[in-house]
């Protein structure tokens, strides 16, 4: 509750902030003093410290897991805050602004990650998505902005529809919006009304994480959008989607999971062999990393369909590594003018310290060891190994993480073994001690992850 209540008053802290201060400066930092105010007060509640004592009246169900994940999103969250947020500046005047709408979609992210309806599951999922289609259409004068924010805006209100058609369908057949509500229902497997509510929930949700065949939208949304807005839409609100689906699974779909496991599997193969394929093709870093989000959203995928602990600590995991390298590999590409992958020629040698922490970042994307990217991944097919079945499964996913391989080294092949003109790429010293921290924070977590479960156990 710390981080829900916290996170909306800072929003419209951030709000009345633009009219007292037109300091770009005192705005950004005030932002991230509320940040860092936020992370507090989630780990306090983390650690039995509540501070507001609010009766939900079993709407919302704060748990260590989910407690957890909020510490990571508004952490990377932070870091994103401190090596981008000054690129903001460059978007437009509505500074102050940019920074609210951030904080309201973190609100609907701790509602995501505790939710205990499916009222607040609604609430939460629209509460990240409307804010979202401000920001990607905030760069008023460029076109690409304005269209990708109309796809935007069309292809979650039509997922907002299908959403809510299944929940009132569920609604109908268990009675209640509460996610024990099935225990209701005498033979799960025989009631068309809650099997096609379920299916109509997975299909808005799959629209929400870029899962396949439901990922058509992401790559023009992404591509149009602001890099610094893309960097943030790409990492902290994809991965509380994931949340958000696996706390569903694990108290709603696991009812009947031979039937879900199937279809799950298929989703997750299918988003693996897209994203990964098509990525492959791409001239542009920025859409080539619009793919790549869809094919990290298949490996994210594996926690639904393992239901073990390997899973739900994978995707914890998974979810600090994504974020981290990914944050990383946009905070550099934001100072660049020219996003291909000829933008990145000589990078090695004109800017040695950005091209040794990007590729850092890279590696851990394409899960080479000793990267946190590498252990997520393993977490990711233990899961799977695990549940036992759909050993073929993981097999592709390793071959589709060979496949990615070649469009991140691609990337590592244009810094270090291609000349090219060097792009004025401006950054202060402040920057460059961001990024060598972040990339010691990813061998870490490579190196030890059972770092970030400790306060799940003890």
């Amino acid at each position: 509750m710390n981080a829900i209540i916290f996170s909306a008053v800072w929003g419209v802290v951030m709000m009345y902030s633009g009219v007292l201060s037109k300091s770009n400066p005192v705005i950004r930092m005030t932002a991230i003093v509320g940040l860092t105010l936020l992370l507090i007060a989630n780990t306090a509640e983390l650690f039995g410290y509540r501070f507001f004592n609010i009766d939900s009246r079993n709407m919302l169900a704060f748990t260590s897991f989910g407690l957890l994940f909020n510490s990571i999103a508004f952490g990377s969250t932070l870091i994103y805050f401190l090596l981008s947020s000054r690129d903001m500046f460059n978007v437009g005047r509505n500074v102050a602004e940019y920074f609210a709408l951030i904080f309201f979609v973190l609100t609907g992210v701790a509602l995501v990650s505790s939710y205990n309806s499916l009222l607040m599951l609604f609430l939460g999922i629209e509460i990240i998505s409307i804010p979202l289609y401000i920001l990607t259409g905030s760069d008023k004068k460029d076109l690409r902005s304005n269209e990708a924010s109309l796809k935007y805006f069309l292809m979650g209100s039509f997922s907002t529809g299908i959403m809510l058609m299944g929940i009132a369908l569920i609604y109908g057949s268990w009675g209640t919006f509460q996610l024990g509500g099935m225990s209701n229902i005498q033979d799960p497997e025989l009631n068309p009304l809650l099997i096609a509510g379920l299916l109509l929930l997975l299909i808005a949700m799959s629209f929400k994480i870029s899962a396949a065949p439901f990922h058509f939208w992401t790559p023009d949304v992404y591509d149009g959008s602001p890099s610094v807005f893309t960097s943030f839409m790409a990492t902290i609100v994809k991965v509380a989607g994931f949340i958000a689906l696996l706390r569903l699974f694990e108290t709603t779909f696991n009812v009947m999971p031979k039937k879900w496991s199937i279809l799950v599997a298929i989703i997750t193969a299918a988003t693996l062999f897209i994203g990964n394929i098509t990525a492959v093709f791409q001239q542009s870093v920025k859409r080539m990393l619009a793919y790549s989000s869809i094919a990290q959203a298949g490996f994210m995928f594996f926690a639904l369909f393992g239901a073990n602990s390997w899973a739900s600590e994978g995707l914890l995991l998974y979810s600090a590594a994504y974020c981290l390298s990914t944050i990383g590999i946009f905070a550099i590409l934001i100072k660049m003018k020219d996003y291909s992958y000829e933008g990145f020629n000589g990078m090695g040698k004109h800017h040695p310290l950005l091209a040794a922490t990007n590729s850092i970042f890279l590696l851990s994307l394409a899960g080479i060891p000793l990267t946190a990217g590498f252990t997520a991944k393993f977490y990711m097919l233990a899961s799977v190994i695990e549940h036992g079945s759909y050993m073929w499964l993981a097999i592709f996913a390793v071959l589709c993480a060979a496949i990615s391989a070649f469009y991140y080294f691609r990337v590592i092949q244009s810094m270090y073994f291609k000349d090219g003109e060097s792009q004025a790429i401006v950054v202060n010293d402040s920057f460059k001690w961001g990024l060598i921290l972040l990339c010691a924070a990813i061998i870490f977590l490579g190196v030890y992850p059972q770092w970030l479960f400790l306060k799940l156990y003890f």
